[in-house]
């Protein structure tokens, strides 16, 4: 089973010393029979002391407070994990929507993730979702074919979107960023009441290629019948094998969000990411992102960027 080395850093600057910095962070890797973590090196300005807990979707979750006045803030994430799934899916292509609406009847997660949870863009969805057969067809089959669809009609294109970019948006100009895909397909899936969860985490080397190699990705997890979460990529039109590190999943972004907090000052904020993934061989992705900011922090109290996946 492959190994690989995940080396990824946040870094917050600021223009003028900020205190009282209180940050959750999503950076472990799912804990999971898909994969095993086997070291995870973590370090943090000031070195604060940093409390864990699971939250509801099975997510790590750490927080920590940084209280003296500083002008920069790192997290540096530093993992070596093994992935166990087969270079190969074998997806169940049998089930059937009766045979899921059998598994949800008593599961009240699945029932949440496959409620579309906002309105608008009806008839966009409801226009490309008639292009998709989905009677009489497998589950598995209705995953497929709506992640192709996105594969082949929307354009990926970095910067043109943040975290707070609507589907509806998304829709409009049919282009964006894994993170944009990873929300139409749950849109579409959740529309037809098949329970999908948002998944942020890695791509890794891979000899064929795919978009996002080397920097933080996003994908979706449905709920397939006799198998169970299934992870496809819309961005590269494929299901998810040993290639993917999971880090969070949720109902969408902010559920999976990497660093999020707040700090008290009237500072300006600059972000940038790195990541690197190292294969066995030594083959290794990097990418360097300065993160555009959605605005300026200019108050007493305003909160940390969220979502710099988007820009991957």
């Amino acid at each position: 089973m492959p190994v690989f080395k995940i080396h990824h850093v946040t870094r917050y600057e600021y223009d003028r010393p900020v205190k009282e910095s209180n940050n959750e962070i999503k950076v472990y890797p799912y804990q999971c029979n898909e994969q095993e973590v086997l070291q995870h090196d973590l370090q943090i300005t000031k070195q604060p002391d940093v409390q864990t807990f699971f939250d509801y979707y099975g997510n790590k979750n750490g927080v920590f407070s940084v209280l003296p006045p500083h002008k920069l803030l790192v997290i540096d994430s530093r993992v070596v994990v093994r992935t166990l799934k087969d270079s190969e899916i074998k997806v169940n292509f049998e089930s059937t929507l009766s045979d899921l609406q059998s598994d949800m009847e008593d599961n009240l997660q699945l029932l949440e993730l496959s409620t579309r949870s906002s309105r608008g863009s009806e008839n966009a969805i409801d226009n490309i979702l008639k292009q998709i057969h989905i009677e009489n067809n497998s589950v598995a089959c209705i995953v497929e074919q709506c992640s192709k669809y996105i594969y082949n009609n929307f354009k990926y294109v970095k910067g043109i979107t943040n975290v707070q970019t609507t589907v509806e948006e998304i829709l409009q100009h049919k282009s964006g960023v894994c993170q944009d895909f990873a929300h139409v397909l749950l849109r579409l899936l959740r529309t037809i009441h098949i329970p999908g969860r948002y998944v942020s985490g890695y791509i890794c080397p891979n000899k064929n290629g795919m978009r996002g190699e080397g920097a933080t990705h996003a994908w979706v997890e449905a709920w397939i019948p006799g198998y169970g979460w299934a992870g496809i990529d819309p961005t590269n039109n494929v299901w998810v094998t040993n290639r993917h590190v999971k880090l969070a999943v949720g109902r969408h972004f902010r559920d999976c969000s990497p660093v999020r907090g707040t700090f008290k000052g009237p500072a300006k904020q600059s972000l940038s990411v790195y990541v690197s993934v190292s294969y066995e061989d030594g083959n290794m992705f990097e990418e360097l992102n300065d993160v555009a900011l959605t605005r300026l922090n200019n108050t007493i109290e305003e909160p940390l960027v969220e979502g710099y996946a988007a820009q991957q």
